[in-house]
């Protein structure tokens, strides 16, 4: 299966490689630009599937990055992962609720369990956007970016989320059955 490429648009080099590095390599691949100016040449050179995108950048700020994609019928269908560490930074640009912007938003810094949650809503929000109307040659037609939707990789998606509650219920077991073999030997040496 190819790589889904998702552009990872943060000044912090340390959270673009957490994002790397959260993600399977298999399934996506992780491009990166640390301002707002080369993360939108990017977009239109690379045409990424997933965008995530730092509220506060240098040269161009998100929320301008943001205001520019919203403009293009084509752009604004590219599923949005807004990241901030300041959410009233944000909301006192882009008002609650988020998914009406047809945008998930995930507070800095995040664990992979809200990344992949994050990327799995940005994704059932981008197929929500109503199509787009073009006028072709006089006659109405629906463009929409039904291709975008990727079921295979939502399963996989899927898959990967049970998995990670699989081991994290393995976990807490395992913790609970060593706490009862730590009382078992302290009561046997009283």
């Amino acid at each position: 299966m190819p790589a889904h490429k998702i552009l990872v648009i943060d000044d912090s080099r340390v959270i673009r490689n957490m994002v790397r590095d959260m993600l399977p390599p298999a399934n996506f691949e992780v491009l990166e630009a640390a301002d707002g100016i080369k993360g939108l040449e990017m977009i239109h050179e690379q045409k990424p599937w997933m965008i995530m995108l730092d509220f506060l950048l240098p040269r161009m700020s998100g929320f301008e990055v943001y205001e520019t994609l919203q403009q293009s019928p084509e752009l604004r269908r590219i599923p949005l992962v807004l990241m901030s560490g300041r959410k009233e930074e944000v909301t006192s640009k882009i008002s609650e609720p988020f998914e009406d912007k047809y945008l998930v938003f995930i507070e800095k810094p995040f664990e992979q369990k809200e990344l992949i949650t994050a990327i799995k809503r940005a994704m059932i929000l981008a197929q929500k956007l109503p199509p787009v109307t073009v006028i072709t040659g006089g006659s109405l037609t629906e463009a929409s970016k039904s291709d975008r939707t990727d079921e295979a990789l939502v399963k996989r998606v899927e898959e990967l989320e049970a998995k990670q509650k699989l081991l994290e219920q393995q976990m807490a077991s395992q913790q609970k059955q060593f706490q009862q073999l730590v009382d078992f030997i302290k009561k046997k040496f009283k």
